[in-house]
């Protein structure tokens, strides 16, 4: 069971909700595209929801809600260091369903890879999630192969619908701030797509061995090696890095994490001047098999999630749901030649 309250009145709950939380939804920034005259859907804050984009797919996804594109660690001087002061707000963050089911990817890196990140754990633990479905699948989507397509791990799921809002929440502590506005209980079913025109088939005799095959060289060509796939990727978690010095103190700065990316220069570089894949054949070949071969060795199932970001925003037209569905040939290919 859930609720149906006027635009208005949900407005007041995302007051309510906004006294504890920051609001992060997909939203149109206005001349924020490629060019100065396009516009681009991304998430910020917001206050209203008619604010959020529920017709498009957004084009970054939600990640540097949990994962800030740089965070800063601490701050140093000569003899001491410090952490900066901790968010008091939570955040209150819509996501699609493929988009949930990242989350548990990132919590499997963060959290429970033998040591917990002190810095991303304190922004998961205030973190609550409101499902956007989706009524139709999008370009380049491939959730439904990915099994990404329904989840029931939100804490509370929202649909728009001319002047009324439905809302059905699961979460206690999210539900309590309801208190007296005017609804009515109504049963609501999240909308979820069960096909998509992209698929994608994994062998299931996807091997190691398929890094000596032909098909990567194709990738070295094209692969300009900018790195945009990973950042837009809800499941890209890599980080480098970096102490800042002051200019009117050199013995006083900051230690940053900063998102890295596999696909780019430097990523590998290790001391003495070694770099490993060099070749960005190689560097597709890493982060098609940690994808849909490593991490599912690892945990049990793929690290990817269909969202088909990647593909989007390539501005090489390079598509990782073909990249997967050459694997197949690529295995017989490395059998043959065995």
């Amino acid at each position: 069971m859930g609720f149906k309250l006027t635009v208005e009145n949900f407005n007041l709950l995302l007051e309510r909700y906004s006294k504890d939380y920051k609001i992060f939804a997909p939203k149109i920034l206005t001349g924020k595209g490629t060019f100065s005259d396009t516009d681009i859907v991304r998430y910020g804050e917001i206050s209203d929801i008619e604010e959020v984009e529920f017709n498009q797919k957004s084009a970054f996804s939600y990640k540097e809600t949990l994962l800030p594109i740089t965070q800063t660690l601490f701050y140093f001087t000569e003899d001491q260091w410090i952490e900066p002061k901790e968010e008091e707000k939570g955040a209150l963050i819509f996501l699609r369903s493929c988009d949930i089911h990242s989350v548990k990817r990132i919590d499997d890196i963060y959290l429970k890879n033998g040591v917990e990140d002190p810095y991303y754990k304190k922004l998961r633990e205030k973190a609550k999630f409101i499902l956007i479905g989706c009524e139709s699948s999008f370009d380049n989507c491939f959730c439904v192969s990915m099994g990404t397509n329904k989840t029931d791990e939100q804490d509370a799921y929202v649909k728009l619908d001319g002047n009324m809002v439905y809302f059905d929440v699961k979460d206690s502590q999210l539900e309590a701030y309801i208190g007296d506005l005017e609804r009515e209980t109504v049963d609501i079913s999240p909308d979820f797509v069960d096909k998509n025109e992209v698929s994608v088939n994994i062998p299931d005799n996807l091997d190691i061995k398929v890094m000596d095959s032909e098909v990567w060289k194709e990738y070295s060509a094209r692969c300009i090696a900018c790195g945009r796939c990973n950042f837009v990727c809800p499941t890209c978690t890599c980080f480098t890095t970096q102490d800042i010095f002051y200019k009117d103190n050199a013995k006083a700065g900051e230690r940053r994490r900063v998102w890295a990316s596999c696909h780019v220069d430097g990523y590998t570089n290790m001391a003495g001047g070694h770099s490993f894949r060099l070749d960005k054949g190689q560097r597709m070949r890493f982060k098609v098999l940690h994808k849909v071969y490593d991490y599912k060795k690892r945990w049990g199932y793929h690290m990817c999630v269909g969202c088909g970001r990647c593909d989007d925003i390539c501005p090489e037209y390079i598509s990782f749901s073909n990249c997967v569905n050459k694997l197949e040939t690529a295995m017989d290919e490395v059998n043959k030649n065995e």
